[in-house]
């Protein structure tokens, strides 16, 4: 499935250096999601860090919303 990032996304990525392979392997292998009326939560680990992306699920894309480290 194709993926959108909005701007907001675009400018977390580079403040919090993340990279488009991160959220391409937390959407399609998370630790867990998150249901959040129409948004998804979706969580991964890397080493000692925690990814996590706020993303809108369409019929024919993502739209990543947001993404930060925890």
């Amino acid at each position: 499935m194709r993926i959108i990032l909005t701007d907001h996304a675009k400018k977390r990525m580079a403040q919090r250096a993340i990279s488009m392979h991160h959220i391409q392997e937390a959407l399609d292998l998370p630790d867990y999601t998150v249901s959040k009326g129409r948004l998804l939560e979706s969580v991964k680990k890397f080493n000692d860090k925690t990814l996590q992306i706020v993303v809108e699920k369409k019929d024919k894309y993502i739209k990543v919303i947001t993404v930060e480290w925890k």
